[in-house]
């Protein structure tokens, strides 16, 4: 039998040494080399990937750290590194209740293209003219964070960024979750693929990628909406656009 030692240095160059019998031919003998270099090469690839893995978490800061979570396509939902399936708050990822936007009548007189909110039916309306509405699924202000007015979108944003103000994570910190000062748009921000500016207010309408929790109050107070009806109404609204959320 050949007995192979493998040794990693200081700056991780691999040196593979063999003791093999003076008989065995010079052929055989770069193949075992060559067989023991690239199963070495494979145990330090998987010690770094581990030794990654482990950074991220650690830098995780109780679970919150969308830099070390990844994106399930499939179930259009975040996964903690440290256990699939679960939420950035250790909750059970639920299975999706998809809530479909539909067209429904709407008697109360509001202009065309203008959106009205109903915070307690969690429902959105966008307003087709005609007596008609499309109405959309969405998650509001959690208790003691509800409120309502009657503003105008200001702005649109594509994929937006997210800095979370200063007293969301000052509330949050005192929970002892810490907010990230910035996260870059993308598939892993809490904001989605889209978002609405409500006036000059911090308030906006957007996506989520937390789609299971649409539907429900448990928002800091922004509308959250899943991306795909975001995107709906997003090409639909107009900036100047009046908006009317009740409570």
């Amino acid at each position: 039998m050949w007995k192979g030692v493998v040794s990693v240095t200081a700056n991780n160059s691999l040196l593979a040494k063999l003791d093999v019998p003076a008989g065995v031919p010079r052929g055989k003998r770069f193949v075992a080399t060559r067989l023991v270099e690239a199963l070495s090469a494979s145990v330090l690839v998987a010690v770094a990937s581990i030794a990654a893995i482990a950074s991220a978490q650690a830098q995780s800061n109780g679970g919150y750290d969308p830099r070390s979570w990844t994106y399930d396509r499939g179930r259009n939902v975040l996964v903690s590194p440290s256990a699939s399936g679960l939420t950035a708050d250790g909750e059970i990822v639920p299975e999706e209740s998809v809530i479909p936007r539909q067209v429904v009548t709407f008697s109360e007189a509001q202009p065309k293209g203008s959106i009205v909110i109903n915070t307690k039916e969690r429902r959105l309306y966008y307003m087709l003219g005609g007596g008609k509405a499309l109405r959309y699924a969405v998650g509001v202000g959690k208790e003691g964070l509800e409120w309502s007015s009657r503003d105008m979108i200001s702005k649109k944003k594509d994929w937006p960024d997210w800095r979370p103000p200063a007293e969301m994570r000052s509330r949050e910190a005192s929970k002892g979750r810490i907010l990230p000062a910035h996260v870059a748009g993308g598939p892993n921000n809490p904001l989605g693929a889209r978002a609405l500016y409500i006036g000059n207010t911090l308030y906006r309408v957007h996506g989520t990628n937390q789609p299971w929790t649409v539907g429900r109050a448990n928002s800091s107070g922004c509308i959250r909406m899943t991306n795909e009806d975001v995107i709906d109404l997003y090409d639909r609204v107009k900036v100047g656009a009046q908006i009317i959320v009740r409570h």
